[in-house]
C-alpha cells in the first residue's frame, strides 16, 4: 500500500530521529517567542500532521505517535488528522509530560528543541520522563527542519514605526518605565521576547505573522533606560532607526545569543510563560542569574491608555459597520441557496476592506454553517467548504486589524426561511442570558477572570450544558487578538490568565456558547472594556465592563419568553447603541435593514 503524504513525513521523521539518535520526539505549534499564531516557517505541527488549529503538540515515538489537542478542537483534529497514525489525546485532561511518563519505553531518549517550549513544560516532562527511567534531550538542530524539505523561509517584510497618535506613549516613555522596573527590583537587564511585549514596547509593528503585526525579535533592556533590538538586517530602515533613536541599538538577530552570553555576572528577569528555555539555558550556561517575573510590559500593554481606548472605539464602530452590511447582505442571499461558507468570508472580507483602513484580519474567519458550527475554532478550506443551506444555523467569527484597533465578533444567524427548532432557539437564548448577565456584571477591584465565568454559563448549567472554551480573552491595540494575561474562564489549576485580577483599561472578549454535534454552533460575542464603576455608598472600589461591540444580534433566534424585563432592557438598550453608532454610517436599503434590527423587542 502506498503511503499518504502525513504518513510518508511521519516515516521520514522517524528515520531522522534514528540517526540523530533519538527515540522519539515532542513537536509543538509554536516559534522561538512562544508565539499563539506562528509564521509558516513554524507550522512544523501542520506540515507534519495536517492539523490547522493554532494549538497542539505531537509526540512521535518509534512504534507510535499521539496528538494532544484541548475541547475547541475536538471535532477538528480528527477530521484533519489521521486516526491510524496519531492517538487523539484531550487537552486537560491529560499532557504532554503524563502521556510521555506512561508510554516512552524505558531507557528511552526523548528529543525536544529548547528554542519552542517553556522552561516549565521542560521540567515538568523531565520529572516524568525520570520517573520511567528515559530522559529528555534538548537537541542542536530540529529533526523536523531536516526532512521539511520546502520549509518556508522566515518572513523578510520590513519592521515599521507605529505612530505615537495611536500608541498614546512615547518609546522614551515606556523604555523608561521598563527602567524604573529594573531599578526597583535591583536588575540590571530584562530579556523581552514576546512578539506583541517587543511591538508595544518600541511603538513597532510588521507583517511576519499572519494576522498579527509583529516583527520577528528580541529585545534586551536595561535598567539604565537602553535597550537592544536584535532583528535581521533587512527588516530594518532609515525611518525605523530615527523612530528608535540614539537610546535603542540595532543588531542583526542572530547576534542575540552571544549578546545573552555577555550578560555574565548580571541579574536578568526572564518571564518563563513567554520566553523559551533555550534563553534561560543560554543565561545560566553563561554564569548570569535569571530571575523568574512577569515580562514588565505584559500588564501596561493590556491596560489600555485613553489613546488606545478611543482608537478602539474608533475601530469597533468603523468594523461594525462592515459586519452590519454584511449580514444584511447575507440575510438577502443565503435563503436563496447557492451561497457558501467561502463565498460569506469573502463578503464579509469585502466589506471590511471597504472602509480604506483595514490592515489585515485580526484572524482566519470562522465560517461555519451548520454542523461545522460545532466545532468552535473551525477553518473553512476548499475541502471543508459548505453550503450555507435555507432553514439552517450559521455561525460567523471574525475581526480586523486597523492602525487604531483590534476587533474580534461573533455572530450566530438563523438563515431562512421557516423559522428555528424551539431547542435551537432555546440553546440561543441561554448564551444570550450568559452574555448579558457578563455584559452587565459589576465586581470588586481585585476580581479575577476565573471569578466571573460562571456568570456567563449559569443558565446554560441549569439545563444541564455547557462549552469547552473560556469565556473571554483579553484583546490587544493593533496587536495580538488573543492577548493575556487576562482571561475569563474556568480556572483549572492556577491555567494562564484565570487568577489575573481584572483591572480598569483591558480589553476582553465576552464570548459564551453552546454546540451541538453534527448539528450546530451558538456564540455571541462582544469586545468589552473593564472601567471604574462609581457606586453611591459603595464600600471600596468597583469595576464593571463598557461594550465596545456594537453589531445587531439576531432576534429571529431569541425566545423572548426566556428574557426577564432587565434583559430585554439590556437588548433594547443596546440595539439603540448599536443604532446611534452604526447607522449613521449606512444608507439605503442597509440603514433600512439596520432599524429594523435595531427595533425594540
Amino acid at each position: 500500500m502506498l503511503m499518504n503524504t502525513h504518513e510518508a513525513r511521519l516515516d521520514a521523521l522517524r528515520k531522522q530521529l534514528a540517526k540523530d539518535g533519538l527515540d522519539g520526539f515532542v513537536i509543538p505549534i509554536s516559534d522561538e517567542h512562544m508565539s499563539e499564531y506562528v509564521g509558516a516557517y513554524a507550522q512544523r505541527l501542520g506540515w507534519l500532521t495536517g492539523f490547522g488549529g493554532s494549538a497542539g503538540t505531537a509526540v512521535v515515538l518509534a512504534d507510535r505517535a499521539a496528538i494532544f489537542v484541548d475541547g475547541r478542537y475536538t471535532l477538528q483534529v480528527r477530521e484533519q488528522v489521521d486516526g491510524r497514525l496519531y492517538d487523539y489525546e484531550a487537552v486537560p485532561q491529560t499532557s504532554v509530560a503524563a502521556w510521555l511518563g506512561e508510554n516512552a519505553p524505558h531507557g528511552s531518549r526523548i528529543g525536544y528543541d529548547g528554542w519552542l517550549h517553556g522552561r516549565g513544560w521542560v521540567q515538568a516532562s523531565e520529572r516524568a520522563l525520570a520517573a520511567r527511567g528515559a530522559t529528555l534531550v534538548p537537541v542542536k538542530a530540529n529533526p523536523v527542519d531536516a526532512v521539511w524539505a520546502d520549509r518556508p523561509a522566515p518572513s523578510a517584510a520590513i519592521a515599521v514605526p507605529h505612530a505615537d497618535g495611536f500608541a498614546g506613549q512615547s518609546v522614551a516613555e515606556k523604555r523608561g518605565a521598563v527602567a524604573e522596573w529594573l531599578a526597583v527590583r535591583g536588575l540590571d537587564a530584562a530579556v523581552i521576547s514576546a512578539l506583541d511585549s517587543v511591538a508595544w514596547l518600541l511603538n513597532i509593528r510588521g507583517s511576519d505573522v499572519d494576522s498579527t503585526p509583529v516583527a520577528l525579535s528580541y529585545v534586551i533592556a536595561h535598567a539604565d533606560g537602553t535597550a537592544d533590538l536584535f532583528i535581521a538586517p533587512e527588516k530594518v530602515t532609515p525611518d525605523l532607526v530615527a523612530h528608535l533613536g540614539n537610546a535603542v541599538r540595532v543588531a542583526p538577530r542572530d547576534a542575540f545569543v552571544p549578546a545573552l552570553q555577555a550578560l555574565a555576572g548580571k541579574q536578568v528577569a526572564v518571564d518563563p510563560d513567554r520566553a523559551v528555555a533555550a534563553i534561560f539555558a543560554t543565561l545560566e550556561q553563561a554564569g548570569a542569574t535569571t530571575v523568574a517575573l512577569t515580562d514588565p510590559t505584559v500588564l501596561p500593554k493590556a491596560q489600555k491608555n485613553p489613546v488606545e481606548q478611543a482608537g478602539h472605539r474608533a475601530a469597533q464602530a468603523r468594523d461594525g459597520a462592515a459586519v452590519s452590511r454584511f449580514l444584511h447582505w447575507l440575510e438577502v442571499t443565503a435563503p436563496h441557496g447557492g451561497q457558501t461558507e467561502l463565498s460569506a468570508a469573502a463578503a464579509l472580507l469585502a466589506e471590511r476592506e471597504k472602509t480604506g483602513a483595514l490592515r489585515d484580519l485580526s484572524f482566519d474567519t470562522i465560517s461555519a454553517a451548520g454542523p461545522n458550527g460545532a466545532s468552535p475554532h473551525y477553518k473553512v478550506d476548499e475541502q471543508s467548504n459548505r453550503l450555507i443551506e435555507p432553514g439552517s444555523v450559521y455561525l460567523v467569527d471574525s475581526g480586523g486589524q486597523y492602525l487604531d484597533g483590534t476587533t474580534d465578533i461573533t455572530r450566530t444567524v438563523w438563515v431562512g426561511p421557516g423559522t428555528p427548532p424551539a431547542e435551537v432557539k432555546d440553546r440561543f437564548t441561554r448564551v444570550l442570558k450568559g452574555h448579558i448577565a457578563l455584559a452587565q456584571a459589576v465586581f470588586p477591584q481585585g476580581t479575577s477572570g476565573a471569578q466571573l465565568d460562571s456568570f456567563a454559563r449559569q443558565f446554560l448549567w441549569a439545563a444541564g450544558l455547557d462549552y469547552a472554551h473560556g469565556t473571554g480573552h483579553g484583546v490587544g491595540s493593533f496587536l495580538s487578538v488573543h492577548e493575556g494575561p487576562q482571561r475569563i474562564a474556568k480556572s483549572r489549576g492556577g491555567q494562564a490568565g484565570t487568577e489575573q485580577e481584572l483591572l480598569a483599561g483591558m480589553i476582553l472578549s465576552n464570548e459564551p456558547g453552546y454546540y451541538k454535534a453534527g448539528e450546530y454552533g451558538i456564540r455571541i460575542e462582544n469586545l468589552v472594556l473593564v472601567e471604574d464603576r462609581r457606586i453611591a455608598g459603595a464600600e471600596g472600589a468597583f469595576l464593571g465592563f463598557e461594550t465596545l461591540t456594537f453589531v445587531p444580534i439576531d432576534r429571529t433566534l431569541v425566545d423572548t419568553a426566556l428574557l426577564t424585563p432587565a434583559e430585554r432592557e439590556w437588548w433594547n438598550a443596546y440595539h439603540a447603541q448599536v443604532q446611534a453608532i452604526v447607522g449613521p454610517q449606512l444608507d439605503g436599503a442597509d440603514l433600512a435593514w439596520l432599524t429594523e434590527a435595531c427595533a425594540p423587542l
